[in-house]
Parts: structure tokens; sequence; C-alpha cells
């Protein structure tokens, strides 16, 4: 049976990077003969961002992109939450608009669902032998503490609980209510997925391309500590 992946691509601001992301994904080869389905949530964008979208859905009439569109800024987390309830795919993979995270690696997150193995997959930055571009000293510890309380918390051995490089089983992540609108998404979609009875989770190696705030990286030391909160009050509910 064909099965078809969902490339959600939550954006804001995201002009410089857009279209290049765009033709990536749709360059992208599946394995299996897998269909490839892209959902843009633009999230109220105050730049190019929508023209440049709608250029490029004009213009790549062979591909199957739907543009839905906040009228307000919400923030990352509701971007997905949107964007997941718009999938029509048997999987459904979360992809930044950024240019981080690289979609010529969906294969390899593929493989151990369609192997029968995993639910649910996350591309670590932080395992495998694969280009990682070195930056900022204090976001790795960060990123390492707020997985390892996440693991605390959740009973898991992640490497990398805050990667934008998580890929689920469709009919899993569908039937999750997800409330954080913004970057709490990650320890709360973690700590939710963990309490499912059963559940594979499973980690690849990915590559990173990581940005600069000169690039226009969004992420702050704020969003830092709304995670730490999102850990503790998504780790101590039981439901």
């Amino acid at each position: 049976m064909t099965k078809k992946l969902s490339v959600l691509i939550p954006v804001y601001n995201e002009a410089n990077t857009i279209a290049k992301v765009l033709q990536k994904v749709c360059n992208v080869k599946l394995s299996n003969s897998i269909e490839l389905e892209i959902i843009i949530v633009n999230d109220a964008s105050t730049d190019q961002t929508v023209s440049i979208i709608k250029a490029f859905i004009d213009e790549k009439p062979e591909h199957k992109i739907k543009l839905v569109e906040h009228s307000i800024n919400l923030g990352k987390g509701a971007g997905i939450r949107t964007g997941i309830a718009s999938a029509s795919g048997d999987i459904i993979i979360v992809q930044d608009a950024d240019l981080e995270y690289d979609p010529n690696e969906y294969n390899e997150l593929l493989q151990p669902i369609l192997d029968g193995h995993a639910d649910v997959v996350y591309g670590s930055r932080f395992m495998g032998s694969k280009p990682h571009r070195i930056l900022f000293f204090w976001h790795s510890i960060g990123n390492r503490f707020l997985t390892t309380l996440s693991n605390a918390f959740n009973n898991l051995n992640l490497t990398d609980m805050e990667t934008g490089f998580k890929m689920f089983k469709s009919d899993i992540i569908k039937r999750i209510e997800i409330k954080e609108n913004r970057f709490g998404f990650e320890p709360e979609i973690t700590a939710k997925i963990s309490r499912i009875k059963g559940i594979k989770l499973y980690e690849v190696g990915i590559s990173y391309y990581g940005r600069t705030y000169q690039d226009g990286k969004k992420i702050r030391w704020t969003d830092g500590i709304h995670a730490l909160y999102a850990i503790v009050k998504y780790g101590l509910r039981k439901n």
C-alpha cells in the first residue's frame, strides 16, 4: 500500500529561505513510492514570505502544496497544530523553513517506521557523524540540559529532545492534544508521547546547518525558560 508523507512547514518571516526550502522538499525522492504532501502554515508573516510562497505554488502546480494562514501570530506550536489538522498523510514530519534541517534526510527518518520498528522518530543533532555547524556553546549546554531534564521526567534516553526534525505516524500525533503555541511544543509532545502505552520512539543522527542571529535565528533565552517550565508542567501530568 502506497503511503503518503505530509511535510509540515510552519513559517514566520522567512522570505530569505522559504523558496529554497520548498525547492529542496519538492526535489526529495522518497523511498517505497511514498507520496509527498506539503503543508505550509504562515503564522502572520509581515515580510514577503506569503507572496514568495504563492508565487512558488503557482510555478509548481504539479506538486501537492497547501498554504494555510493564521490571521495573527500565534507561534510555532500553533502552526504545527494547524498543520497536523490539515495533513492527510499516513506519516507526518515537521520541517523548519530556515534551512537548518535537510529534507534529503527524510528517508533516513522514514526507514525505522517503514521497517515496523518505530512509531515516532526524532532526528538528533548530537549523534552520528553527519555535518554539524559549530555555533554557540551555551545553546548546546542548554539543549543538553533540557533534554536530560525531559528524559528524567519521562524515563527516556533521548539525545536531542529539542530537535526541530520530528516524524510521527499520523494516527498517533493526530490523537494528541497539543496546547503549547510556541517553543514549548517540543517538551510537551515528548512528554505526551512517552505516556502512550507501547510507543516505539527512535532517534537517527542528522545533519545540522545551524543559523546565527544575523542569519535570522529566532529562538531566545526566554524560550529556554519556557521550555524548562513546559518540561516540569507536562512531566508532572499523567495525561
